[in-house]
Parts: C-alpha cells; structure tokens; sequence
C-alpha cells in the first residue's frame, strides 16, 4: 500500500513545531480522558432531564435501539472533538482545524469521494438481487426516516468526523511529524482504532474479526489522508459506510434505531455475521480503490 503520499508534508507541516514524544503521550491520555469526562457529564445532563423516564432512556441507549437513542449516541461524538481541540491548543499551541489539513482541499476531495461512493452504491444496490441470508426487515417506517434524515446525517457526520479528527488528524499526524517510516503513523493509530472496536460482550465470538475489520479500515484511512493531505477522503469514505451501516441496513441489536431496514440476523448470530464478514471486508477494500480513483492519488 505504498505510493504517492506528496500531500503528507502539507498535512504534517502543523504538528512539526511541538511534535516531542512526551507532549504526544500526555496528549492522548488527555484527550482520552477528557472524552470520558466530557461524555460523562454530557449524558448525566441528559438523564437529569429524563427524570423517571431515565433507566428506560438508559436501556435504550446501550443497543441505540430508537431514535433518541441514536441522536444522542451519536451527538455525544462532539465530545471527542471538543476533548482533542483542548490538547492541540494546550500542549501543541494550535487550532484543532489544523488537524483536517488545507480546508479547500479537505472539502475538494470529501466532495470527490462522496459523490464516487454515492454512485458507487447505487449502482452495487441496482445489480441483480442478493440478499444477506434472508430478506432485509423493515425497521423505521419510511416516512419518518425521511423526515429524520437530515438530522440523521449530520449525527452520522458528528460521529466519523470526530473519529477521523482524533484518530487520523491528532494521532496519525503527530507521529508522521516524528517519524518518517508509514509503519509507525499507520499502524499505530490503526491499532487504537481497532482497540476502540474490540468487544467482546457484544460481538462474543467475531469479536476479533470485527476489531480486524476497524483496523484494516484504519490503515486504509490512514493511506487515504497521507495520498490527500488532508482528512477529507477519509471522513468522506467512513462517512459513506456509517451511513448504509446506521441509516440504511443495521443489526438489529446494535445502533438500529436509525436505520431504515434491518438484517436477518445480529450480532448473536455469530455463524450468520463471520459468514458476512468477507464480504464487508471485500466491500471495503472496493471503496478504498474507489476513493483513490476519485481523488486520483
């Protein structure tokens, strides 16, 4: 997964000045932590003021199985952005907006991917029929999914752009300014992504598998912001995923209270769900390609 990475320079210029090791290691447990805090108190609030109806939100929140749910989960993600924007001005000296890289360039190829993945989709969902085992089961009526999209996508945006920020902008780009070796500024903050997607309570048997899958994902985001300079690519491509994985076909009990249908099976399902793994590998690895071709990098 070698090749021209030119835009790099521009992408880590930001992060050279303060790029010592320690501020880095102190920077993450910071921004780790003070996501925790922040999110903490974030659905503290929101429990407050459900009042008696808060152990009811509380259950809903833990499989994001409605609505609600979802928005909150999902808004909560602006926690991490706030929690990396007090690292990167605290201990770096700079605005969290030199994480993204360029602005012109970042939005150009955000809009170049998108618009690729979009047509790309359509086209994969106009090809004769396949299923995922069984037929696809109708979850949030139409009409509401409709009328609740646009908010929808812009949580789904909340969501990746926050990941991306922390995992590609502050983590990616601070280690690129300290070595020069991709294998230290693409694996490291692949395995941390794939760390953050390990559980095993949920996933039981394919939770290795699905915390391979975040990793692999991360390496080719990492790849993706390195040939771009900028984070736009990668936003643009986990954005396209989250939303067919959150809004469009969801398990059923895990994030679903968006989605407008749902799988025939869950994360239970462990037999059903290893059986489909390949093939989300082999969809991802498409729309990697597709992303480079769009931003012609």
């Amino acid at each position: 997964m070698t090749g021209n990475y030119s835009g790099l320079g521009s992408f880590v210029a930001p992060a050279r000045e303060k790029s010592e090791l320690w501020r880095f290691a102190v920077g993450v447990v910071i921004a780790i932590a003070a996501y925790f805090a922040l999110n903490r108190l974030f659905f503290g609030a929101v429990y407050q003021i459900a009042g008696n109806r808060s152990n009811a939100l509380y259950n809903n929140l833990v499989t994001g199985e409605t609505p609600l749910a979802m928005f909150l989960l999902l808004s909560s993600f602006a926690c991490m952005v706030l929690s990396v924007a007090l690292v990167v001005r605290v201990l770096h000296r700079r605005p969290v907006r030199s994480l993204i890289g360029p602005m012109p360039l970042a939005w150009k190829d955000f809009r170049a991917v998108t618009l690729m993945l979009a047509g790309l989709s359509l086209a994969i969902a106009l090809l004769p029929p396949w299923d995922m085992g069984g037929p696809f089961v109708s979850n949030v009526p139409f009409g509401q999914w409709l009328v609740l999209l646009p908010l929808s996508l812009l949580g789904v945006f909340v969501q990746v752009s926050a990941e991306e920020i922390f995992f590609r902008g502050y983590v990616q780009q601070q280690l690129a300014a300290r070595f020069r070796s991709p294998l230290v500024w693409v694996i490291a903050p692949s395995a941390l992504f794939a760390l953050g997607h390990y559980l095993p309570d949920s996933a039981g048997e394919n939770a290795f598998a699905i915390a391979l899958w975040a990793g692999v994902f991360g390496v080719l985001m990492a790849d993706l912001t390195a040939r771009s300079g900028s984070l736009g690519p990668a936003i643009a491509l986990h954005f396209c995923n989250n939303v067919s994985a959150i809004l469009i076909v969801s398990l059923p009990d895990s994030l679903s209270g968006l989605a407008l249908y749902l799988t025939p099976f869950g994360m239970q399902d462990t037999e059903m769900l290893a059986d489909w793994l390949p093939v989300d590998f082999a969809m991802m690895l498409v729309f990697w390609l597709a992303a480079r071709v769009a931003i012609r990098r």
